[in-house]
Order: C-alpha cells, then structure tokens, then sequence
C-alpha cells in the first residue's frame, strides 16, 4: 500500500548526501518546498553552500580511482537493480512527484516507467564499452585504442522532469565509472532524493553520488567547476546559465553537455491526416502542461486547414480538466511556481494585443496554486513574443503558412534548435522538410520523440552533445591511444 505523501517525504534524506551519509548544511540554513496546487510548504531540506560543495567534490574525487576499477558487469548490475526499484515503487515516486511539481499522477507514473529506462538501457550499455585494436599503416606501431571514464561529473538537472532528467545523467556515468556530484533543482528536489536511496538500495558505493541541493547555484557549482576535480559537467535548463556554465567550464577545458532551451515549430501540412496532427499536437503540446524544453512552442499550419486543425484542437483543450494532479480525472495540473504563471499570461496578452483571437482558456482563474488554463489562440502575429520565447505552459499558438519553403523559412527563424515536427502524408516532403528543418531532433507524424535509446540533443542554441542512446555513454568516457612498437 502506498504510504501518504507526509510519510513518504518524512523518510527522505536532507538534501545533502555526500560519502554516503545524509548531513546537515555547514551553514544550517534551511529551504522549503512548496506544493504548487495549494502553494504551500511541504518539506524543508538542507539548503547547501561553498563548505558542503567542497565536502562533496572531494568525496567524488577520493571514490573515482575506485570505482572505475570495478567490473562493468557489477555496474550493470546496479544499474538494473536500480531500474526495478523505481518500477517498484513507482506509485510512491509518482505520488512525490506530483506534490511537489504538480504534474497529473497518470503523467508522473509516466515519467517514472520512462526515467527508470535509462538505468535498464545504460546498465546494458556499461558492458559494451568498446576499443580498438589495429596495426600502424606502416606497420611499425600496435594502436590500442581504449575508453576510460572521464573522471568525476557535475550533474545539474532541471524542475520540469525531476526524476527522468536525472536518470538520464546519473545512469551513463554509473556505467562509464564516473563519480559524481549532483545538484537537483530547488524547486523539484524530493523526487531525486528518493532516486538517490533507490541507489543505495541497490548497492552504490559510498561516494560514488554525492548531492547538494541549494538555493544558491554559484556558491556550488562554481566552487565544483573550479576545484581542479571535477572533469565533466553535464547540464540540463536555459541557455542564459548553460551559456554562463560553459564559459566557466572553460576555464578548467571540463567537457560539457548542455541541453538547453527549445522553441519547437510544429509544422502542419496540408495533406496531413488531420486525426493524427491533432493527437501528435496534443502530445507536444501537453505533455507536462507544456512546461517541457520540446513542447510545439509555434505550430505552424497551412492556411486551407487551420480552420479545422483549430477547431478540432480547440475541443481538445477545452475538454481537459484542470486541477490538483493527485485527484482523479485531472488532465492538467499546476505551472511550477507563481511567476510561470505570470509568464505565459503576458505572452498570450501580448499576442491578442497583437491581433490574435483566442479560441479558448486565455484568462486565469481564482483560487490557490499556480494554475494556467489549455489555451488555443490563431492568428498569431510574427512580430509577437511568443514566436521567440520559450511558453512552457498550457497555450497552442496557431500561425498559417502558405508554402513549405515559408514553413521552413518560419520554424528555422528562431535561435534555437531543439525539435520540429512535421505532420504530412507525403513521404518525400517528410524527409525533404526533415532535412531542411534546423533542428536535433524531428518528429514525423508523432508528438513525442524521447525514447531512452535515442539520442537526444539540440543544435545552435539548444546545446552541445547528446543524452541517451548508443552515443550517451560516450560522453562520459576518455579515448585514450596505447601505441607499441612492432619488434
């Protein structure tokens, strides 16, 4: 049986894990976490600092030598161990989940079979770390050609996926034998703490993960960027701080990933079967109330359809049921906190000051919490803030094309390039405009493309590197080049 939520976030630890014990801040100071269907506090963790960052770094860098010399296998079998954990206590986790980041229980359990993949894929990775092996072309040299793990990694993930963001990273540096230091977010921490005891339970050494949550980021990663330790760090969240991270990164030449921001061009075609835009729209558009880095910030639809494309999308979300994701028959829960809110209300204020028509939603309720209604608007202006701002919440913006060069010409004008999706029954336009589309990742015919063994990952300002898939593992190894002569 499923123990409430009070119960469940009572056995959590502080928030401050570091060689395997769960401590206090050096400071003492304190932080709350808030429930943001109600906007009150439901947990208060150790709020860490320079002195707790220094303590976590360094238990990272006594434990690498370690850990990198046990067996791939016996990694791989943690990693497994973990994976039918989370499936275990996948109620609890969803229950924590939706408290504190206000996703519908339905969508966290989502998330919880979705995240524990990445333990399942890289724990079946870990074994097939690769080499080479090969005669110099004059033949005077033997090349061996091996991967090591690239030393100790910071980990930072963001609110928005709280459990799957950190699976993601925390799975391939487990496998690669990496050590690591991890900041969750502030907002969504008590799911990566319970993930942090699954790990436990499943036999991680002391050391191997070490966790500060904080409210001041710089006075943590920046010690971690900084303490000559670190190797690697691993990001997830907006390019104004990926941009920062990375300059200080450069400092030490750590290797990063960064999977930063999106503005998602959803691209309808006139001869697109009409049932399936529409669902592939819901799904990119609401999955996690839009409050996701590959939601359709722009959906682009041929003038012929978008009368009907918006009708039908408009019964959709005005359909949805909005309210506390714990309670039963609720579709949309929560934005994350109070300024999210505020956020999408302006942009959507300012796009009908533009001269959009909203079809539905657009004008928030009374009442406690952070709630934003599904909103379809048409008609939206180029000159609006939505076409270069990142929503992330509940608003379809409907803007009509005429031709497929236009529709190009529109989803690549954007600094960002994270995913696009095309919906069209001609098989030659799908491929042609999924070349042509500046993007990572494109989606043909469907609204979600993240599978774990994907890769995943942005061009331009949308990042550097990619998460999941045969390639994730990667980037967290070392090439190293063992050269022997011929005798």
């Amino acid at each position: 049986m499923t123990r409430s939520v009070a119960d469940l976030i009572a056995t959590l630890g502080t928030g401050i894990h570091v060689d395997g014990q769960w401590r206090d801040a050096a400071t003492g100071a304190t932080f709350e976490v808030h429930n943001p269907a109600t906007g009150e506090p439901v947990a208060t963790l150790a709020d860490g600092g320079a002195d707790d960052a220094a303590a976590a770094i360094q238990a990272a860098g006594r434990t690498q030598a370690s850990w990198a010399a046990v067996p791939a296998r016996e990694r791989a079998e943690i990693l497994r161990r973990a994976y039918e954990l989370l499936i275990e206590n996948a109620d609890e986790l969803a229950l924590i989940m939706t408290t504190e980041m206000g996703k519908p229980l339905a969508e966290a359990r989502g998330e919880v079979t979705y995240g524990a993949e990445f333990f399942r894929w890289f724990s079946e990775e870990a074994c097939r770390i690769s080499g080479d092996a090969r005669r110099s072309p004059d033949g005077s040299t033997r090349l061996m050609v091996t991967s090591e793990p690239v030393g100790p990694c910071i980990l930072i993930t963001p609110w928005n996926f709280p459990l799957a963001m950190a699976t993601r990273k925390i799975g391939p540096a487990i496998a690669a034998g990496c050590t690591m230091v991890f900041k969750p977010a502030n907002l969504t921490p008590l799911t990566s703490l319970y993930v942090v005891d699954l790990l436990r339970e499943a036999g991680l050494p002391d050391g191997v993960l070490n966790v500060v949550c904080t409210t001041s980021p710089g006075d943590v990663v920046e010690p971690w960027i900084d303490s000559g330790i670190a190797r690697k760090l691993s990001f997830t969240g907006s390019t104004p701080v990926g941009r920062t991270l990375l300059e200080q990164c450069a400092r030490g030449v750590l290797r990063t990933s960064m999977e930063l921001g999106g503005n998602a061009p959803f691209v309808v075609c006139e001869d697109a079967d009409m049932d399936t835009a529409v669902d592939a729209a819901m799904a990119a558009k609401m999955r996690n109330m839009g409050e996701a880095c590959t939601s359709a910030n722009r959906i682009l639809v041929h003038r012929s359809v978008i009368d009907e494309f918006g009708r039908r999308l408009t019964e959709k979300m005005g359909a949805l049921t909005v309210g506390n994701g714990v309670e039963d028959g609720v579709d949309v829960g929560p934005l994350v906190e109070e300024k999210a809110v505020a956020k999408v209300a302006g942009l959507v204020d300012d796009a009908v000051s533009r001269g959009a028509e909203v079809l539905t939603g657009g004008n928030r309720g009374d009442g406690p919490g952070f709630f934003y209604p599904p909103t379809v608007i048409t008609g939206v202006s180029p000159e609006s803030e939505l076409m270069t701002t990142e929503i992330f919440g509940p608003v379809a913006a409907l803007i009509p094309f005429d031709t497929d060069d236009e529709a190009v010409e529109l989803a690549n004008d954007t600094e960002f390039g994270l995913v696009s999706y095309v919906m069209t029954e001609n098989l030659d336009r799908a491929m042609t405009m999924s070349e042509r589309l500046q993007a990572g990742m494109v989606g043909v015919n469907v609204g979600v493309v993240s599978n774990p063994a994907a890769p995943f990952g942005g061009i331009k300002q949308s990042g550097l590197g990619r998460e999941g898939g045969t390639t994730g593992i990667e980037e967290f190894l070392e090439t190293k080049l063992v050269a022997i002569p011929v005798r």
